[in-house]
């Protein structure tokens, strides 16, 4: 029996899917991927660094700036008037492993922010709107709850891998990913982290001051019940729902019996 080759059909060697529809595929695929691969390392950075003693993270950036922050001269009066309200406020956290230190950038977008070492930084723009003692040192006192809970050694976790990811893709410099670090990622704090911090801050106002007048103020700007053409910028980018906030802070503050109605102190400044 003689065997009679076929010839094969036309455009076996293309296939039958269009180009696009290959490419797209091949990209979220590789999305995919680099999606679970930063989520694990996401997951054990912060697991790492939580586990690092608190103490050895205060030496460890006992100095440290990011190198983009441009801050205020220190003979600034506001920043000396600053570090003193943060002592004050720090007081009430008797074995807080930190010395704290509070610098202001710059800039006008108005925000917060708690950095490993102590540090925390409130903008030009945020100390603008700010009306009363009060209200910054809720502000503060916010900040102070992220160091209690230790939250910003899991948003710098997620810094560091999201920074590195960054300089992979655009192949940067990997020296310049500090101020990512800080910039970037210290905006990822969830909601129970951010009302942990909230409940932490209000303790510590009415520890300093006998009420919580005005501690809640700067999220009725937010939310536009004290100043409706107020701008939140970066803050509103960084600190979910400012009108929940406010009641959630109302009630905290009904709860445990603290005043909201007091003196208010005016700033130094």
């Amino acid at each position: 029996m003689r065997y009679i080759p076929k010839r094969p059909r036309e455009g076996v060697n293309v296939s039958d899917v269009h180009p696009l529809a290959e490419a797209g595929m091949l990209i979220a695929g590789l999305t995919g991927i680099f999606v679970l691969i930063a989520l694990v390392l996401v997951f054990l950075i912060e697991i790492a660094l939580y586990f690092v003693p608190a103490e050895r993270e205060a030496r460890l950036f006992e100095d440290w700036l990011p190198e983009d922050l441009l801050t205020l001269a220190p003979s600034d009066d506001r920043l000396y008037e600053m570090q003193l309200l943060l002592d004050r406020l720090t007081s009430h956290w008797a074995d807080s492993p930190y010395v704290f230190r509070v610098e202001v950038d710059t800039s006008d977008d108005p925000n917060a922010m708690a950095l490993p070492g102590g540090l925390i930084v409130v903008t030009q723009g945020l100390l603008d709107d700010v009306s009363s003692e009060n209200e910054l040192a809720f502000i503060l006192g916010h900040e102070l709850g992220h160091f209690r809970n230790r939250d910003h050694l899991r948003a710098l976790g997620r810094g560091l891998v999201f920074s590195l990811f960054f300089v992979a893709i655009t192949g940067g410099d990997v020296a310049g990913i500090g101020i990512n670090v800080a910039d970037v990622t210290l905006r990822g704090f969830n909601r129970k982290q951010e009302s942990n911090a909230d409940e932490f801050g209000l303790a510590v106002v009415y520890a300093e001051y006998g009420h919580v007048n005005e501690a809640s103020r700067l999220f009725q700007k937010l939310a536009g019940e004290d100043q409706p053409g107020f701008i939140a910028g970066g803050y509103l980018s960084t600190h979910p729902r400012p009108g929940d906030r406010v009641a959630q802070l109302r009630e905290l503050a009904a709860r445990q019996g603290w005043p909201l109605a007091g003196n208010v102190t005016p700033l130094p400044w």
